[in-house]
């Protein structure tokens, strides 16, 4: 590969790509003339039973209501369209456990499992509107629950698997749910882990079991010992399997609560963001037919995200499966039993469209080149990145090792709140630029701009603002779940006279007009009065030949208010020179952003601490370079990174 190559700043869409794409130029063009008609035209790929009087209803600002007057089913968009229409053999999941054991999925077969659990869950009694908890590893019946629940107008509630009981009592109590499903226990690294026993111990704690929780119903994975409550507790094989395979779906109002996703908030308690129907899987299932240019019936489609993430929701649940979608689900870590999992999984389905994040994207380059190299990834036609901002070097090489240096690479940026995609490239349509998440996609309206609401200059370094979307968009959350005030607060005071909704990221525009996500505002350092993001640094670091990972955390200075730790772990290949490789690491960010930027302390440590979803917990990172007690180190993967980190202190 030549040196040009390597540094190209921007990669068109091949004229062979472009002839074929699902989307073209003339979206931007209809969505700018007429927002409304364009996300009509948007729903109108789904099936209503009964169609909407009003597209957009903004009279309550900023509780928003769209499709008003319309009805949907939401599983029946998903699985039974699809039957009827004569597609039912058509593989829907092709699932492969963690230990090796797989299963092929048909839309008939999806159909008859949903229909099923329908029945099931409304022999127990359940009805619309009641509240059920979801909290499973990436078994099939996980998204049989979800879909089944929407098929009912039950209200579902994933909780990531990983989570700690303590975290899914706080969200069963907040949300009031009658069910809990669950399994005996989840495949980890080969070892069979209890997941049943962690919802006992939800239950129970608090002085006793929630009013709210009536049943626990259990899949049968790993056949480990499990505790049992009499009566409350029940096995799926002997109830959901046995129900009837036949369910006819009933129509729901477009507004109809969907599903509440808790996320982290700057109080310490999840808020329950609350999506609905219709406007909701509008939004997925155009996101997913025009981002990742899915043709059903000849791709096949890999999101490597966990359902209990909104990526899950949206991009393995409800986007894909409304279009039709086969995709491959898989249940386990990217190195078990070793680190060629995901190729291995790539070449067995004939993978054609992978989405990831770019945490995993940076641990296959800590990896090597020559793991994927050793596999026929030739399938591939279109990557995906998702859940932060990805650096430029991970993005080529994301391109280059894994595309082969021909497929598009779509940067995606969005958020648990938004519901579904806001910022992207098109492939097909958008020449990329690599870190730059590009522009809002036809029909979204975003801007960048300062503390006073001004739009920032393009291609001002200096001008660094805070992205904010200026209009109201189908998939966006309807509140938080039992908090109005919150809602308000958290996202619309900000920008209150502009009724702007605050993202919470800082961004920049480029000279072009393209959009740079900088990170969490909370992620941006000041330092002698300059605005420098985390990412940038991170960025910069990662650059060096010799860094796979960084993270990068403002610690209080006397001088300059805020100085700039870091803390990295290097490549396999890369020697650590001690001090000389720190004074070049700390060049190399001045060279890339500016002096101002170089780092105060640049630390080498084996790990970072992360969270089962792959972010890097920067306060944590920051109680370190302050010397404080840590804080909550509850929802890391492995909370004994600290210890590596703190023996290495010694030396610092």
């Amino acid at each position: 590969m030549t040196d040009t190559t390597e540094h190209r700043d921007v990669y068109p869409p091949t004229a062979e790509f472009a002839a074929a794409a699902n989307a073209d130029a003339s979206l931007y063009d209809r969505a700018t003339a007429d927002r409304e008609a364009f996300w009509a035209e948007q729903a109108g790929r789904l099936h209503w039973h009964q169609p909407w009087t009003r597209v957009l209803d903004w009279d309550d600002a900023p509780f928003a209501r769209w499709f008003t007057g319309g009805k949907l089913n939401v599983a029946y968009n998903c699985v039974d369209r699809h039957v009827l229409d004569g597609h039912g053999d058509q593989v829907a999941l092709h699932w492969e456990g963690e230990p090796g054991d797989s299963r092929a999925i048909t839309y008939a077969d999806l159909l008859a499992e949903v229909s099923r659990a329908a029945n099931y869950l409304t022999e127990l009694g359940l009805e619309a509107g009641d509240r059920v908890a979801i909290y499973m590893p990436m078994v099939p019946e996980a998204i049989v629950s979800m879909l089944a629940c929407a098929r009912l107008g039950l209200t579902h509630s994933v909780v990531f698997a990983g989570f700690s009981p303590t975290a899914l009592r706080q969200r069963v109590d907040d949300a009031e749910a009658r069910l809990v499903i669950t399994t005996d226990g989840q495949w980890r690294r080969g070892k069979a882990a209890p997941l049943k026993e962690a919802v006992d111990e939800a239950l129970y704690a608090h002085g006793g079991t929630p009013s709210s929780v009536e049943h626990v119903l259990v899949v049968r994975r790993t056949a480990i010992e499990i505790p049992w409550t009499e009566g409350r507790d029940l096995w799926w094989h002997d109830t959901v399997a046995k129900a009837s395979p036949e369910h006819e779906a009933q129509p729901f109002d477009a507004e109809h609560p969907l599903y509440i996703l808790y996320t982290s908030g700057t109080t310490g308690k999840p808020k329950g963001i609350l999506h609905t129907c219709g406007g909701y899987l509008t939004q997925v299932s155009y996101t997913h037919h025009t981002v990742f240019d899915h043709k059903p019936g000849r791709d096949v489609y890999w999101c490597t995200a966990d359902i209990g993430w909104v990526t899950g929701h949206s991009y393995i649940v409800y986007g894909p499966l409304s279009n039709r979608a086969t995709q491959v689900v898989y249940e386990g870590t990217p190195n078990f039993p070793d680190e060629h999992r995901h190729w291995q999984t790539i070449e067995k389905y004939g993978v054609t469209i992978y989405y990831t994040a770019p945490t995993l994207v940076r641990t296959f380059m800590k990896w090597g080149r020559e793991i994927p190299a050793g596999h026929d990834l030739s399938s591939l036609r279109v990557l995906g990145s998702v859940g932060e901002p990805i650096n430029p070097e991970a993005w080529r090489w994301f391109r280059e090792v894994i595309g082969a240096n021909r497929t598009p690479v779509v940067d995606t940026w969005w958020q648990t709140e938004t519901g579904a995609i806001m910022l992207s490239p098109l492939p097909g349509v958008t020449a990329t630029k690599p870190g730059a998440a590009m522009r809002p996609l036809p029909g979204i309206s975003a801007k960048v701009v300062d503390e006073e609401g001004n739009t920032v200059p393009l291609g001002d370094t200096e001008a660094n603002g805070y992205l904010v979307l200026d209009q109201p968009w189908p998939s966006m959350l309807r509140g938080i779940w039992g908090d109005p005030q919150r809602f308000q607060a958290t996202y619309w005071q900000r920008y209150a006279t502009h009724g702007w909704y605050f993202a919470g990221d800082g961004a920049k525009l480029d000279t072009d007009g393209d959009l740079w996500i900088l990170g969490r505002v909370d992620d941006v350092m000041n330092i002698s009065g300059h605005r420098i993001s985390t990412a940038e640094v991170e960025s910069a670091l990662v650059g060096h030949h010799g860094v796979a990972e960084a993270a990068v955390v403002g610690a209080s200075d006397d001088t300059t208010g805020q100085g700039i730790v870091a803390f990295v772990i290097l490549t396999g290949a890369a020697t650590d020179t001690g001090q000389d490789l720190v004074d070049e690491l700390k060049a190399e960010v001045s060279r890339e952003i500016s002096p101002i930027a170089r780092p105060r302390e640049i630390h080498t440590v084996p790990e970072l601490p992360k969270t089962r979803s792959g972010k890097i917990m920067r306060r944590l990172l920051r109680d370190v370079a302050e010397g404080r007690e840590l804080g909550d180190t509850s929802t890391l993967v492995d909370p004994h990174v600290f210890e590596a980190i703190r023996a290495r202190k010694t030396n610092w």
